[in-house]
């Protein structure tokens, strides 16, 4: 009898997680890049294009990772494998915090800016991601190996304290000073419907 299990592990040894899923996963954004940015023009022949495109971006991506010819450490199929799990949790933890927004009433509406400065930090920690994925970052950005844990809590105590005072010696009447506000403006801008 057949279990879901051996169903799996079926798939897998025909390469469902090595060269269909990655497959589809790159066709599938590379076409609704190429038919958002209107790249051949727009209309019907546009879109045929922009599949063919797609498909060899796609087969580019997945022939060499199954011929072994891609550099340790550099095949984007095992680095798109190591990153979407993590991906996919943060989805996941995103999605449960809106659920619980949505949950109490809340109804969000971001300005520009603010919705500029959460897709720039959503882009690092997707490029943190991916990196940590691919192998790219060592154990150097580990702060408890650069830093004794004394110094640790001095650096927090002294950081609680500096913003205290800033909080109470602040200037309220002060126009406040717009550092950035122009490129989490541009970011913003890049996710508003069209």
């Amino acid at each position: 009898m057949a279990t879901f299990d051996t169903v799996l592990r079926t798939l897998e040894s025909w390469g469902l997680s090595d060269v269909v899923l990655p497959f589809f996963l790159i066709f599938t954004i590379a076409f609704a890049v190429f038919q958002r940015a209107h790249i051949f023009g727009s209309g019907e022949e546009t879109r045929t294009y922009n599949v063919i495109l797609s498909t060899i971006l796609g087969l580019v991506v997945v022939i060499p990772h199954v011929l072994g010819r891609y550099p340790r450490g550099s095949d984007p199929v095992e680095i798109i494998n190591a990153a979407l799990p993590n991906i996919a949790v943060l989805l996941v933890a995103v999605v449960m915090v809106f659920l619980l927004l949505g949950l109490f009433g809340a109804k969000q509406k971001w300005p520009n800016k603010a919705s500029g400065f959460i897709a720039f930090i959503c882009f690092i920690i997707v490029g943190y991601i991916f990196g940590a994925a691919a192998g790219w970052f060592d154990d150097t950005f580990r702060l408890d190996q650069w830093i004794s844990p004394d110094t640790q809590a001095l650096l927090i105590v002294v950081g609680v304290f500096s913003l205290i005072i800033w909080f109470i010696t602040r200037n309220p009447k002060a126009e406040p000073k717009n550092y950035g506000k122009k490129f989490f403006e541009a970011i913003g801008d890049m996710f508003e419907g069209s």
